[in-house]
């Protein structure tokens, strides 16, 4: 059984990126208190996106991460 996740007003849409190597490391959403505030590399950084750009990267993506 898949579940449906939830999105509503506290749901924050995130782009992982690895400073050390300039690459994206991943992307998603979550919902605001179950998200991780540290990443597990300090090399790692967490950018927040608003829905609007979290869909247009959705919408460009060519690439499987």
């Amino acid at each position: 059984m898949v579940t449906k996740r939830v999105e509503d007003a506290n749901t924050r849409y995130y782009i992982d990126l690895d400073l050390r190597k300039g690459v994206i490391i991943g992307w998603d959403f979550g919902q605001r208190e179950q998200l991780s505030q540290e990443l597990p590399d300090p090399a790692h950084h967490r950018v927040f996106l608003t829905k609007g750009q979290y869909r247009k990267l959705e919408k460009k993506k060519t690439i499987k991460i």
